[in-house]
């Protein structure tokens, strides 16, 4: 199915402001390292911790009698919600200090584009503050997303979703790179594995995952590349 192909009418949607996220704490520890070759979220157990067994296609499929603009967009709605507070409870970990570019991987951080449209290094917590207010921004303006009955999406909706849902990557990978300890410390590993399984299998269904933003480049690839991967092997995605 090709979303971006497809403009079509809203039917109508109920929105609530996602959560706020805690400020993260500037006196907070770094989060600790690990000195194992492989990282965590790619090792046994944790690699297979999830809370839905099977393959994740049956629940991104689009429902009967549903709109397909309408679907993309609640649930990208309930990602950015979701993913938002599960940084939230680890944005005391994810500061300045700790963390001083928006790193997917050993060689890969991300750059923000600027008011000049010049590429630059940010922390994390300031890139994904960014990200977050740009997306609540995005999620308030009911000429991008419609939520009264009758009113159209916006022929820019598809591109726009696209960028959404590339920079909610981002803000996965980094999560996974830099802070899955604290995850796991939450014992929050299943249900984080779980969103994001969801979020790439949603991503392949509708046209919004590029590989290439998944897995990078051989000189810097995206350390959740890898688990994607896995994933596939194990049958949660589709190959």
């Amino acid at each position: 199915m090709s979303f971006l192909g497809s403009i079509s009418r809203s039917m109508g949607r109920s929105g609530q402001r996602a959560p706020k996220r805690p400020p993260p704490d500037p006196h907070s520890a770094p989060p600790t390292t690990t000195t194992t070759t492989s990282p965590l979220y790619l090792s046994s157990p944790f690699v297979d911790a999830a809370l839905v067994k099977g393959n994740f296609k049956t629940i991104v499929m689009l429902p009967k009698y549903v709109d397909i603009m309408e679907w993309v967009a609640v649930n990208i709605f309930d990602f950015y919600t979701n993913l938002n507070e599960f940084y939230g409870t680890i944005a005391e970990c994810c500061t300045p200090q700790a963390c001083l570019t928006m790193s997917a991987g050993p060689t890969l951080s991300y750059t923000w584009i600027n008011q000049e449209r010049k590429s630059v290094h940010l922390p994390a917590p300031t890139y994904i503050d960014y990200v977050m207010t740009w997306i609540q921004n995005l999620l308030d303006d009911e000429n991008v997303f419609p939520t009264k009955s009758g009113n159209d999406f916006p022929q820019a909706f598809p591109s726009t979703i696209k960028h959404v849902y590339r920079q909610l990557l981002r803000v996965f990978a980094h999560i996974y790179h830099a802070h899955y300890p604290q995850i796991l410390h939450l014992r929050s590993e299943p249900h984080f594995n779980s969103l994001f399984a969801h979020f790439l299998a949603f991503g392949r269904e509708y046209d919004l995952l590029e590989v290439k933003d998944l897995k990078g480049a051989s000189s810097s690839p995206v350390g959740v590349g890898a688990l994607w991967e896995k994933w596939r092997e194990m049958g949660l995605l589709e190959t």
